[in-house]
């Protein structure tokens, strides 16, 4: 019997696809569903975007056939649009004409015909209501990853001295077991001396390499454990073009890319220019309307990133004062900064990319960014999957974590988990106790 999958409107939002991702089943979308997503295609972000691919997308299914009557999509499945039942009452408290209560009145009247439905909502409330009403309800699984199985970018081994011994004299040793290509490695002695070695994974030699940036210290950071030590490896590399960088408040992620950002554009000139950018979400209530020109809009949202400028500015101990040093890189085109609202339909070819709190995107926003990429640019994302500010992403679904998921395996990929806080021994503490 093919089940009936009644989908949200946040989920079409999060994935205009998500219709065609219920194989040999029906799919229905709610006529309140439509009416929504007509509010939302004349916005000029990624939800606009999303309501008119979705908009084109059903346009062409209904050249296929009456969408009323429902119409054939690929693997056998169904797609129909079903209008508000007259005849369905909902209980008493949930009278009214929300929209909620409309999407869930039809899923009540098709588990009256007989059908075997499951409502779909990214909405953590709606799903309660759904189960108050006995309709089984689900979130949106496709691009859900298991955090806790997240892909850490490097492991510690233990390995007899003699292997220790022959790594440092033929430069690669190989070890059974699976690694991926650029995949860190601390070996440490079996025996428990403090003979140790940190490694890189070689898809190429099918060995363990030396880290090549293992000494290095861009823009005059030096990093404080070994997980940055890593970082600093993917991040200088020109050969890893797909960087992410994972962890707990205060590790660095922001910091070390900004450092090697800058080592690369100013200091090395591998890249034309240094382009950071984050989505503009906010924690907690929303400040409202900013008034001035964009560069100063952008100012309120990009604290943390002018922050670290200015500590890496000031290391450089030079009589030209901090605020004169950036405000010449910013003038010279060296460094920009922008919003993620303004990333669409560029093409960024030789440049660095830093995408900053980007646990708040959604797999779909990720794809496009990353296909912004041109010739000879390196993207990096950091991000906390555990501090979201997007009511409909999780640590589960959020693209960065999807990313890391998906990328894994890639050569021009690599990728570290920070589990320790170099910030301060109060933010370490808040990230364990809070």
């Amino acid at each position: 019997m093919k089940k009936t999958f009644v989908l949200d409107t946040n989920v079409l939002l999060h994935d205009p696809d998500s219709i065609f991702s219920f194989k040999d089943n029906k799919v229905v979308i709610p006529m309140m569903v439509i009416e929504e997503l007509d509010t939302f295609k004349k916005l000029n972000d990624e939800r606009g975007r999303s309501a008119r691919l979705i908009s084109r997308s059903l346009d062409a299914l209904r050249n296929i056939g009456k969408l009323s009557k429902g119409v054939s999509i690929k693997d056998n499945g169904i797609l129909k649009i079903e209008m508000t039942p007259k005849n369905v009452t909902l209980p008493g408290d949930f009278q009214g004409h929300k929209s909620d209560n409309q999407i869930l009145s039809i899923a009540v009247s098709l588990k009256k015909k007989g059908e075997k439905v499951i409502f779909i909502t990214k909405d953590i409330n709606l799903r309660i209501k759904a189960e108050i009403l006995n309709i089984p309800t689900q979130d949106y699984e496709k691009s859900k990853v298991k955090i806790d199985e997240l892909y850490q970018g490097w492991r510690e081994m233990k390995a007899p001295a003699a292997v220790i011994d022959q790594f440092y004299k033929e430069g690669k040793v190989a070890l059974p077991g699976s690694f991926y290509p650029n995949e860190f490695v601390a070996l440490k002695d079996e025996a428990g001396s403090s003979k140790s070695a940190l490694t890189k994974y070689s898809a190429a030699k099918k060995a363990l390499a030396p880290i090549f940036h293992q000494n290095s210290l861009p823009w005059g950071l030096k990093p404080l454990n070994i997980e940055q030590k890593f970082a600093i490896e993917l991040l200088l590399c020109d050969d890893i073009n797909l960087v992410t960088l994972v962890g707990i408040p205060g590790a660095g992620k922001t910091l070390l890319a900004l450092a090697c950002g800058l080592q690369k554009t100013v200091e090395e000139r591998i890249f034309r220019k240094l382009y950071i950018a984050r989505p503009i979400i906010p924690m907690g209530k929303d400040i409202g309307f900013l008034p001035g020109t964009k560069e100063e809009k952008l100012g309120a949202w990009m604290g943390a990133i002018n922050d670290n400028l200015e500590f890496l500015m000031d290391k450089g101990h030079t009589d030209v004062k901090t605020e004169e040093k950036i405000d010449y890189l910013f003038g010279s085109g060296q460094i920009e900064i922008d919003s993620l609202t303004y990333i669409r339909g560029r093409s960024l070819p030789q440049q660095y990319i830093i995408i900053d709190d980007a646990q708040n995107l959604t797999p779909h926003e990720v794809k496009t960014i990353i296909s912004r990429a041109g010739s000879g640019t390196k993207i990096v994302l950091t991000g906390d999957p555990y501090q979201i500010d997007n009511p409909y992403l999780d640590a589960s679904s959020n693209g960065l974590t999807y990313l890391v998921e998906r990328f894994k395996g890639q050569s021009l990929f690599g990728h570290i988990t920070f589990s320790k806080s170099e910030r301060s021994n109060l933010a370490a503490l808040s990230s364990e106790l809070l």
